[in-house]
């Protein structure tokens, strides 16, 4: 064997790795760039949009009162329908059948008739009763009530709008509850725990990770479903909005002012969501997705995320 033989064989040049180039997608960018520009241009030119009129309602008491109604409305809507829907959940998976099928039917009623109807039905339910009590079946009654006195506006766009999110959130929380392996409640049986707390302590932390991202949907969804309420005289934001439109007749102007302020809550909650969903990860996953704050503050510092936890 020669000297030249024994000698180690030359390593191969670099390659240059070149960029694919992407060019359809600057041209699309561009035209969504140019007709987006349009249509600002296109708005804040119209004189026929009065904007000086929605800078003057935006903040007005009686806008900002209806938000605030808006806002009680989906609270005590969402709490009747998550606390309702949760049990709902619990009795469709109830291996007695009379218990089962009395959720089904109330799940198969609420989805299967339109919201704005139950609304207007508990509104005119006090035309239709004479009076509404609590006690024993064909036997004395405990508490007797005045069903016009009951049933309000307000009480009748709290049952319309919980009771119909109650037939959904009971199928969120039923696929939530299905979703947690089965072996599960094998172990906790063979540690003497009950079936109900079993449900609360292993099985429901770990069902919230399924559960949480639809119930955050329903919430924005109950936030805008809330407008509604306005049909039955009810004055939220945008029957707010309407009554004073009909006044002044700036309706388009009013209308930007109730949608501006549906995008302003509705952001709010999609970042509560993001963050509620980030924090029930936490057991699933070794490394966090990093937040968007993260992400903008890597890309303008140029350093690389830090790992979360």
């Amino acid at each position: 064997m020669t000297v030249a033989d024994s000698k180690a064989p030359e390593r191969p040049e670099a390659i240059t790795a070149v960029a694919v180039r992407h060019p359809g997608r600057w041209v699309s960018a561009a035209i969504i760039v140019v007709l987006v520009a349009q249509l600002v241009h296109g708005l804040l030119d119209n004189p026929a949009i009065d904007w000086p009129a929605v800078g003057q309602y935006l903040f007005d008491p009686s806008i900002v009162k209806g938000v605030e109604l808006t806002l009680v409305l989906t609270v005590i809507a969402m709490a009747l329908g998550i606390v309702l829907g949760m049990g709902l959940a619990v009795m469709r998976l109830s291996p007695n059948p009379i218990v089962s099928s009395v959720a089904w039917t109330y799940i198969w009623f609420f989805r299967g008739t339109p919201v704005l109807v139950q609304l207007l039905f508990w509104y005119n339910l006090p035309t239709v009763l004479d009076s509404i009590s609590l006690g024993v079946p064909f036997g004395p009654s405990w508490f007797h009530t005045d069903p016009k006195t009951l049933v309000t506006q307000f009480v009748a766009v709290c049952l319309g709008l919980g009771l119909n999110e109650a037939a959904y959130m009971a199928e969120i929380a039923r696929a939530g509850i299905t979703s947690v392996d089965e072996g599960q409640n094998e172990a906790a049986a063979a540690l003497g725990m009950s079936a109900g707390l079993t449900m609360r302590r292993i099985v429901l932390p770990q069902a919230m990770r399924v559960i949480i991202p639809p119930t955050g949907n329903e919430t924005i969804s109950m936030l805008k479903t809330t407008s509604l309420a306005t049909v039955i005289g009810v004055a939220e934001l945008l029957g707010t909005a309407q009554i004073i439109y009909a006044r002044t007749f700036q309706t388009i102007a009013l209308l930007i002012v109730a949608s501006l302020w549906y995008l302003f809550l509705t952001s709010i909650l999609t970042v509560g969501q993001y963050y509620l969903e980030r924090r029930f990860k936490r057991g699933s996953t070794r490394t966090l997705p990093p937040t968007p704050l993260q992400k903008l503050r890597w890309r303008l510092t140029g350093s690389p995320l830090a790992r979360t936890s």
